[in-house]
């Protein structure tokens, strides 16, 4: 899996990928994407990290983070409830 840093500084990761970890229809994450049900932030490493970014995924009340090497191929992920 893959998740790709967009020269506009945009993330993209496969519908396909991302439903299997939040336990949803690939057809259904782009538009909970754009509405806002699905969020995501990005974060660059530093110091012993750099070269590396983490992005997490909200949806509802799980929380799935995933750390990415510079190409983008993910090193490890993450998945809780947040109980919110």
């Amino acid at each position: 899996m893959k998740i790709d840093v967009t020269d506009q500084g945009g993330l993209r990761v496969a519908a396909e990928d991302l439903a299997g970890y939040l336990g949803l229809d690939p057809a259904a994450v782009p538009a909970l994407m754009r509405s806002g049900a699905i969020t995501s932030l990005y974060e660059e490493g530093r110091g012993e990290d750099a070269g590396r970014f983490r992005v997490t995924f909200r949806h509802g009340q799980t929380r799935l983070r995933f750390t990415c090497a510079r190409d983008g191929t993910v090193l490890s992920h993450i998945r809780t409830q947040t109980g919110r």
